[in-house]
């Protein structure tokens, strides 16, 4: 077994065309020594954040509306948290944890196939509970190995049924597991892996984390029942690359929006990244919970059956290892897996879904709406807890109302509009 230091792996080497890309992305690349537009260029957007939300509405304006766009990251690659890359060994691995493209939106599925060929994949996941490697959602097969049972479907409905409890009014994430499988089911998969997940009991959480996990009494142990699922074939980033290959859309990573806000004439903002830190934290930051990734390639070809293994015992620091040659099919003599540290440091991931947390973010979304031409977008800025198809649904119908609004609008000159920040832009 060899440590693999993510840092130092080297991305995929295809890459969008150079000529509009300001500052590096791709492993032969250097870092700039300074960031700067040339010929003080001037764009009607400047997106901020080149995951799926800006990636999306950059491509749609671009594309769609003809506008010029200037796309920027702080990191130095698009694709956000679903950036993959062949580390050292050559094998394709998610930097950020595993993700898995799932939907039932036609539209959704229809616009990401314009960008890249698909790979059907139905994802999988077994929880390590009592010794074994148990399906979850829970489901009849759980249920019948956990207990030594030989339930059919009808009678594991009435096992769990009879181990129900009652709750009068449903609140908390604690309150819809316990409704559904009683309190012995919910204190071996549920609420050691949510107190990891989240820092605090699902008893302080809302409703909203554990109710997208449903229960079953069949033996179907697929994760998600989606119409649509399958991953870009040949990998996340390249499907980035595809969207964002436009003769409109200029790229630059590694850079701050509110050091390119001073040097760059734009007249519109989209901002993907946490609202709170675009309005300066003027009413207190917003919690989120950040990941720690320890990545590591194994001398063998497979090390577990599925491509993620929960482990909800709070004895064990991480809640999931993921082999990501399950996801991307990969043939190689060599094995590569991620286990997930949850932690408060770090890049925010997911913010926290609690009623004194939405509050707060119903503040800064108050400051939002009073902004003409600044749009907040994605999970990090709507404050929302959102999958991948979500958000490019949220990506395309911000694009319908952009559409909208310029077909009875006149054009901006965005040689006009030029600040320091994002803030001051959207006062000019």
């Amino acid at each position: 077994m060899t440590g693999e230091r993510v840092n130092g792996t080297k991305p995929p080497s295809a890459a969008p065309p150079r000529r509009r890309h300001i500052g590096g992305q791709g492993k032969d690349t250097a870092r700039p020594r300074r960031r700067w537009i040339p010929n003080r260029e001037s764009f009607d957007y400047l997106v901020v954040g080149a995951g799926f939300a800006g990636s999306v509405v950059a491509e749609r304006l671009a594309a769609g509306l003809g506008k010029r766009v200037l796309i920027i990251d702080r990191r130095p690659h698009i694709g956000g948290n679903a950036y993959d890359f062949h580390n050292e060994d050559g094998i394709l691995v998610h930097r950020y944890g595993p993700h898995v493209f799932h939907t039932n939106s036609k539209e959704v599925a229809a616009y990401l196939s314009r960008f890249t060929r698909w790979r059907p994949y139905e994802h999988r996941v077994r929880a390590h509970v009592d010794g074994m490697l148990l399906p979850i959602p829970i489901n009849l097969t759980t249920i019948n190995r956990l207990y030594g049972l030989d339930l059919d479907s009808g009678q594991a409905e009435a096992f769990l049924a009879s181990r129900a409890e009652p709750v009068e009014i449903v609140r908390s994430s604690e309150d819809v597991v316990v409704s559904r499988v009683g309190w012995e089911l919910y204190e071996k998969f549920f609420r050691g892996y949510t107190r990891k997940q989240w820092g605090i009991d699902p008893s302080e959480l809302d409703k909203a984390v554990t109710s997208r996990v449903p229960t079953r009494t069949n033996d179907d142990d697929r994760y998600f029942l989606d119409s649509f699922q399958n991953m870009p074939r040949h990998g996340f980033t390249r499907m980035f690359e595809n969207i964002l290959d436009h003769p409109n859309i200029r790229i630059m990573l590694e850079a701050d929006y509110r050091n390119v806000a001073r040097d760059v004439t734009f007249a519109n903002l989209i901002f993907t990244g946490p609202i709170d830190e675009f309005f300066d934290h003027r009413f207190g930051k917003l919690p989120y919970r950040s990941l720690r990734f320890r990545h590591e390639t194994l001398d063998q070809k497979m090390m577990q059956p599925v491509a993620v293994v929960n482990y909800p015992s709070e004895q064990v620091p991480y809640t999931r290892v993921a082999e990501y040659k399950h996801l991307t099919g990969q043939v190689h003599p060599r094995t590569s897996v991620s286990y997930e540290f949850p932690t408060d440091d770090g890049d925010p991931y997911y913010p926290v879904p609690r009623a004194e947390n939405m509050q707060l973010f119903k503040k800064y979304q108050a400051l939002a709406d009073q902004m003409s031409n600044v749009h907040f977008l994605g999970r990090l800025g709507s404050y929302r807890y959102y999958n991948m198809d979500q958000v490019v649904g949220q990506a395309l119908a911000l694009y319908r109302r952009i559409s909208r609004t310029a077909a009875r609008s006149p054009v901006l000159d965005p040689s006009t509009s030029r600040g320091s920040t994002g803030i001051a832009v959207a006062e000019s």
